[in-house]
């Protein structure tokens, strides 16, 4: 059986790295920042982020993984060599590990190619890609090897995977180029449309995590926000209604429900059976915006529940993918 030594979720928003016996070691945002003339690295993770739109012209801030794939493949190098040395030095084995990484489904060969060589470059030994739905399944303990159908919707920063699960492969699934961004960037949107003012990147997710919902609260709540007047360009504060971003991410929040009935649509009548009974998983940090799992369930009749651990569960799941690599390979050999 091979031995997975490190598993990492690749995601838009944040990179997570699991390591065997020891569990999530690291779960940073995937920002890098660097000198525009030297191209020296100043700092990656949480640092970085903070210095979004903070920063002069010397300096770039950026995300180089878009909607699950690299984006700018130099720089995403970097920052992963960064992250996974990190990694590396809180391992008492000597020797290259086996990575296995977690990506969107449906991602190139080209894009698939990105990744592994970036992965090598950090001094990997051998480098297995998982597909997001199956890692999540895996990291919350589901037995993808049974003929029974499992769903699985992950709603990471740049993508939302939505799959159905039998028999150890993607029976179907689809992968959106929506996620947790998205609703970020929608909550900026609306308060610049209805109250001219214009949000900071840092500002609008704060108040994405703080009251953002997709589904109304019995009691309203409020989050006091800054940001800058359009018309005179004066710092504003505003208390943003939780109940208002319901409005704000109504959009965002509908193609998701519309990919999964999609989804449904499309599998056989069985798996459907199957999932009724077993319900809908929910992974990634976007499903903790408040009523996504409600939501779900009231439009798909489908009881929906949130995975432990959303937000690391894919890169437990590629850390814990050992057995399931080893089968699939067996598999293909026959």
């Amino acid at each position: 059986m091979y031995r997975i030594d490190i598993g990492i979720d690749l995601g838009t928003s944040n990179i997570c790295v699991y390591m065997r016996d020891k569990g999530i070691v690291i779960n940073q945002p995937a920002v890098l920042a660097y000198e525009r003339k030297e191209k020296r690295i100043l700092a990656v993770g949480t640092k970085a982020k903070r210095m979004l739109g903070k920063t002069t012209d010397a300096i770039i801030v950026e995300r180089p993984i878009k909607h699950g794939v690299i984006s700018e493949y130099a720089i995403a190098e970097r920052m992963i060599k960064a992250f996974v040395k990190n990694a590396m030095r809180k391992r008492r084995i000597w020797g290259r590990p086996n990575v296995c990484v977690a990506v969107p489904q449906g991602i190139t060969e080209v894009e698939r190619r990105a990744v592994e060589d970036a992965i090598v470059k950090t001094g990997a030994k051998e480098v297995f890609l998982l597909e997001s739905p199956i890692a999540a399944a895996l990291g919350c303990g589901v037995d993808i090897m049974e003929t029974s159908g499992h769903m699985v919707v992950d709603i990471g920063g740049g993508t939302t995977d939505i799959a159905v699960i039998s028999a150890g492969d993607i029976s179907y699934g689809v992968s959106l180029k929506i996620g947790g961004d998205d609703f970020t960037e929608a909550i900026a949107r609306y308060v610049r449309r209805k109250y001219s003012i214009e949000l900071g990147e840092l500002t609008a997710e704060d108040a994405k995590i703080e009251i953002a919902g997709v589904y109304p609260r019995k009691i309203d709540s409020s989050y006091e926000i800054k940001g800058k007047n359009m018309v005179n360009g004066l710092p504003v504060r505003l208390d943003l209604g939780a109940n208002e971003t319901v409005e704000a991410l109504e959009e965002i929040a509908g193609q998701i429900v519309d990919g999964i009935t999609g989804v449904l649509e499309k599998v056989q009548p069985e798996l459907v059976a199957d999932i009724s009974k077993e319900g809908i998983f929910l992974s990634g940090g976007g499903s903790l915006v408040y009523g996504m799992d409600r939501l779900i369930s009231e439009k798909t009749s489908i009881r929906t529940a949130i995975v432990d651990e959303p937000d690391s569960v894919v890169a437990a799941g590629a850390g814990m993918a050992g057995e399931y690599i080893t089968i699939q390979e067996e598999d293909s050999n026959k």
